[in-house]
């Protein structure tokens, strides 16, 4: 069975070229990036130049996870870094082709056009979301054979270890905590926060691999569901789970921040940060400010695959990042101090 992977030096590319490489064999996996890290791997701009030769050729199974999860993308960024790469590899794909199309989980989530910038995305909240809602519709209105959509949430390290192969997203959280930069963290303290291991991402869509091909257009949702965390719980979580690290390199502990509600936080003490803050911690607001409406879900998401223990998942992916980290996760706290006003 040929098998491609886009994104393959990608969060879940790793993991997922790992798994089906195991100790049973598994499929002929041609791997794809921008930017190879070994020989093996076959470089191709996504939707900025044609297909190479060693592309050609009927194709089993696409699997396509190469996409950017900036949460910062421009509209026409999104575009040229999400939707046009998609569009070239529906190219490569025929009738017989099952298309494993990795999305996320927010796609199905609640929309606003008054948050954040969901005015400008069609009520999502950013232009990864709507660039993502939008390879949805186009993979489901123009591939004639087999999809499978794999949907996770934030994704985190293995079950087993805490193991992932590049630490962005959540991640920022925990620096930020530690650094002292999150002085406060914005969201609804009951409000879901959905996480998922990055192992159990990667093992549904190698069953998608595996498996037969859906007749229909099937979607997996990777979630926590009623089992997911509350923000509250989540950051109980990192924070104690940073201190035991911390404790043994006898380093001294961080506190935990306060909880400031949405509504609170956008009408005062935003205006707040940007009259009286410097440069530097009015961009780790921003950033955080980004994460609010990820942490402050009213319902969880409904999985086909859930989370059996979150908090256990969370706990695990910190120790890794502590241990893979420890200048970060061991480093003194700089409180935040306040700038005269102009």
């Amino acid at each position: 069975m040929r098998t491609l992977v886009t994104g393959a030096t990608g969060v879940v590319g790793v993991e997922l070229v790992d798994q089906l490489s195991g100790p049973d064999g598994g499929p002929s996996v041609v791997r794809t990036a921008r930017r190879p890290t070994d020989p093996a791997l076959v470089s191709w701009r996504i939707g900025h130049e044609p297909p190479p030769a060693e592309l050609s050729g009927h194709w089993d199974v696409i699997v396509h996870a190469a996409a950017s999860t900036r949460w910062t993308l421009s509209r026409s960024e999104a575009v040229a870094a999400n939707i046009e790469p998609l569009r070239a590899v529906l190219a490569l794909a025929d009738t017989d082709t099952h298309l494993v199309q990795v999305s996320t989980a927010y796609v199905g989530g609640a929309r606003n056009p008054e948050d954040l910038r969901g005015e400008e995305f069609a009520g999502y909240r950013n232009g990864y979301e709507w660039s993502k809602a939008v390879c949805e519709e186009i993979v489901r209105e123009e591939h004639r054979g087999p999809l499978t959509v794999v949907r996770p949430p934030l994704i985190v390290g293995r079950r087993t270890d805490g193991g992932i192969s590049r630490f962005s997203g959540p991640y920022t959280l925990l620096q930020a905590l530690v650094s002292g930069l999150a002085a406060v963290v914005v969201g609804d303290p009951g409000g879901r926060a959905e996480i998922s291991p990055v192992d159990q991402v990667a093992a549904v869509i190698a069953g998608a691999v595996r498996g037969t091909p859906p007749s229909s257009p099937r979607t997996e949702v990777i979630a926590g569901g009623q089992r997911s965390l509350r923000l509250d719980t989540l950051l109980d979580v990192a924070c104690r789970t940073i201190n035991e690290c911390r404790a043994a390199h006898g380093a001294a502990p961080i506190e935990r921040p306060p909880i400031v509600p949405v509504d609170g936080w956008n009408r005062f003490f935003l205006p707040l940060a940007e009259r009286y803050l410097s440069p530097l911690q009015t961009q780790a607001v921003k950033l955080l400010a980004m994460f609010q409406s990820y942490t402050s879900m009213g319902e969880p998401f409904e999985p086909t695959h859930a989370v059996a223990d979150p908090a256990a998942v969370m706990a695990g992916a910190v120790r890794y990042w502590a241990a893979r980290r420890p200048r970060l996760a061991l480093a003194r706290p700089t409180p935040w101090t306040l700038i005269a006003a102009d």
